[in-house]
């Protein structure tokens, strides 16, 4: 018998750790939390010091069975959730659940043998200051949720919604939007000179920079054109030659924020499918050894620091692969964020050995580029800098000053191994200023005279602010303090799936949606929304969790003046006013009006009740008649043609679906017969709403353990397997968009038919038979 129980929270730990721990050693896992608060009501005692209501989630109620079972015939059980806030109040859910007495909590950045031996060999209790600050952070979440949501719903459009952070990240996008709307774009010029050494033919270019010592705009092409006449003639002479050796360091190993920016910027991944890979690189895999190895360390962290063991294995590896020579005589240290949890490590490959070429045929192709990614980030930052022999040289001619740089790499360092990409939002004149930098010049001396070759003129325009990607959002959610690890790729998503942004060219662009949530936020609840108090906010919860603060302290300070905003609110808010558009009701010939309901913009007749037309917004945002939703046709099937229903004989009608068209019975839902048609491609149905394309999610399969990806059908938003229609499992979501995971042996299957419930279970759900007076006194 196993003498001790070790809980972790996904499947894929359970079967790593089982190759680590030998029998004495039952690995169990609870599938993430195990409680929380109700999905119905706030179930928050706002008058009895912020008390939380939490229940065990209804398809978790299994699992805390099985755990229960396990944990009674044990002698210790150890929670091993992992190592961060959001971990430590799982572990803590799950002893309240268990109602554990002799329990212990571990953690470990990596799951290896030596690392998990090690979190056993120094076990300790469950630290409730951490717990604390992730219960005020859930709960001040539900607050804003509960109390501004139903507001929103009234005054803007019913299935709207605001969040503690999702709301600023709006903002920011909102904002940035703005800034591009009023920039107004300004042209300028830039010459520059092709010169070369009058004893050598080497063309080098070089900038006109300054006139009379001064700095030089050129405003237009007559001001560019008269300056390329009066620089034509002139003799051109090095003023000066100005020699430097630099050097340039490696980016510090990745954290949470980077690697998702790093990972945008080279592998064109999305800040969800970033996270969901490094989970299962984290939580282990069969790289041919004898049991599966997590490749990397724990994913969500603010922290540069990195271990010592792995800083010596790190100078051994280099030492052996590149050479001594690329070894720095100190262990690299990278300064930290000073919200930074120190007690964390950086992203780092587990085992520096495993290289990524060796274990490729182990993985997928998004798991081999993104742990490459991860290893060589890592290796370059334990390497020398890279030297560079930098040369800046000034050339006059006459009255006019230009400038060339050019440089060379005296030692390659870092740079063997791993360069950081360029930033997305670099303008062309900073590249083109970069690769003049990149550039071998002649050997030049003081009063060397060059001929001029060529002049080149060149005409820009002043560019506005770039939209935010994926990455730069990030980043800048980062420099704000807005935000943890853990909760980046969330709010990222949660503003696009609330149909607040838009994704264009991998770009946020608010849609009007988003515009006019933003600015009754703005108006009504400005210090909510407001960057520098929410990073407060997030600050107070780091106070928290070292201890320095009491949670219902931080949530009694925010509660009392956000509540009075609400109120305030409720009577100040104006509803969002229809639209009137210059579309003419079918019916009655009114001028339609645009709303806007919970599945999105509408046109609807202003002579409501009496006229009750209502019509959908079409592609090109004209109103769509209804028989236009369906006006399909099926290419290679002759319109006129008919069938009748083999099973009824009722006649069959061509029909439609997301995978395509069929034959279905007119004597539906009494005969559901369906007949495919296979190979039908369906065209010219440009009126119908268009089913959004299915989103690759962190969930798992609970049959086959596949991804799952998130699907929209006609009753709303699903998770569906990706391994579909091999493996046709379905997992609903609640209203918060959480997965209501079934019990094992119970998931749903797509057209699976509904058995008839148990005599014993529908026995149990029987009412109680009514004891009359006169029955009680008998």
């Amino acid at each position: 018998m196993p003498k001790s129980l070790v809980i972790v929270e996904s499947p894929t730990k359970v079967k790593t750790l089982k190759g680590f721990l030998g029998p004495d050693f039952k690995i169990m896992g609870s599938q993430g939390h195990v409680r929380d608060l109700p999905a119905k009501g706030i179930s928050v005692d706002l008058k009895n010091n912020f008390e939380p209501t939490y229940e065990l989630l209804p398809d978790r109620k299994h699992i805390v069975a099985e755990l229960k079972r396990a944990a009674s015939d044990v002698d210790m059980v150890y929670l091993a959730s992992d190592p961060d806030r959001e971990g430590e109040a799982i572990a803590w859910h799950i002893r309240e659940a268990l109602k554990l007495k002799k329990v212990k909590r571990i953690e470990f950045n990596e799951i290896t043998k030596t690392a998990v031996q090690k979190a056993l060999a120094n076990p300790r209790d469950i630290d409730m200051d951490r717990v604390n600050a992730q219960q005020a952070r859930r709960v001040l979440d539900r607050i804003i949720g509960y109390e501004l949501s139903p507001l929103l719903a009234r005054k803007v459009a019913k299935g709207t919604s605001a969040g503690r952070v999702q709301s600023v990240a709006l903002r920011l996008v909102c904002e940035r939007e703005r800034e591009i709307q009023a920039f107004k774009i300004e042209e300028y010029w830039s010459i520059t000179a092709l010169v070369s050494p009058q004893i050598q033919n080497f063309p080098f270019p070089a900038k006109l920079i300054t006139r009379a010592g001064k700095k030089l705009e050129i405003h237009n092409e007559e001001e560019a054109s008269g300056l390329v006449d009066a620089l034509r003639p002139l003799p051109y002479v090095v003023s000066n030659v100005k020699k430097q050796e630099k050097r340039r360091h490696a980016a510090a190993p990745f954290i949470t924020s980077t690697l998702q920016q790093e990972a945008s910027k080279q592998l064109r991944y999305g800040a969800q499918r970033t996270m969901r890979i490094a989970q299962d690189l984290y939580e282990g895999m069969d790289v041919g050894r004898d049991a599966p190895v997590g490749l990397i360390t724990y994913m969500r962290t603010d922290s540069t620091s990195i271990a010592k063991e792995a800083q010596s294995a790190a100078r051994e590896f280099i030492t052996s692969r590149y050479g001594p020579e690329f070894v720095p005589e100190n262990p690299p240290q990278y300064k930290n964020r000073k919200s930074a949890q120190e007690a964390h490590e950086a992203i780092r490959p587990s085992d520096v050995t495993l290289v990524p070429e060796d274990i490729q045929g182990y993985l997928n192709p998004d798991q081999f580029k993104l742990y490459r990614l991860i290893w060589r980030r890592f290796v370059a930052s334990q390497m020398k800098p890279a030297i560079m022999d930098v040369t800046t040289v000034d050339i006059a001619a006459g009255e006019f000053g230009l400038r060339a740089s050019g440089s060379i790499i005296k030692f390659q360092g870092f740079l063997s191994v791993y360069e950081e990409a360029k930033d997305e939002d670099k303008s062309d004149e900073i590249e083109a200023d970069d690769e003049n930098a990149d550039r071998r010049l002649p050997a030049l001396e003081r009063e060397q005279p060059l001929d001029l070759k060529e002049l080149l003129p060149r005409q820009h325009f002043t560019q506005p602010p770039p939209r935010y990607t994926e990455a730069t959002l990030v980043k800048a959610l980062e420099e704000n303090g807005i935000g943890r690890p853990s909760t980046y790729a969330s709010i990222l998503s949660t503003i696009v799936d609330r149909k607040y942004t838009e994704l264009d060219q991998r770009r946020f662009t608010p849609t009007d949606l988003g515009f006019l949530v933003n600015d009754k936020l703005v108006q009504h609840f400005g210090n909510v929304v407001d960057v520098k108090f929410t990073a407060g906010i997030e600050e107070k919860l780091d106070d928290v969790e070292e201890g320095k603060r009491g949670w219902t302290a931080v949530l009694r300070d925010f509660y009392d003046p956000f509540h009075e905003s609400v109120v305030l609110a409720g009577t100040e808010m104006e509803r969002a006013a229809p639209v009137e558009t210059d579309f003419d009701c079918p019916n009655c010939g009114k001028k339609l009006l645009k709303k806007r309901g919970r599945f999105g913009e509408f046109f609807s007749c202003p002579d409501y009740p009496e006229c009750n037309t209502t019509m959908n917004v079409g592609p090109d945002g004209q109103p769509l008649a209804k028989a236009e939703k369906v006006a399909v046709e099926i290419e290679g099937l002759d319109p006129d043609a008919k069938q009748d229903c083999d099973k009824c004989g009722k006649p069959m009608v061509i029909r439609t679906s997301a995978r395509g068209a069929f034959w279905g019975c007119t004597g539906y839902p009494k005969c559901r017969n369906l007949i495919p048609i296979e190979g039908a491609k369906i065209v010219g149905a440009e009126g119908a709403p268009a089913r959004p394309e299915p989103e690759m999610t962190e969930h798992k399969c609970p049959v086959c353990e596949s991804p799952m990806v998130k699907r929209v059908g006609r009753f709303g938003p699903f998770l569906g397997c990706s391994d579909y229609p091999k493996c046709k499992t379905i997992v609903n979501l609640d209203k918060e968009g959480n997965p209501k995971w079934p019990a094992p042996g119970e998931a749903k299957q797509i057209g699976a038919k509904k058995t008839a419930k148990p005599a014993a279970k529908a026995a149990a759900k029987k009412p109680a038979a009514k004891t009359t007076r006169k029955k009680a006194a008998a």
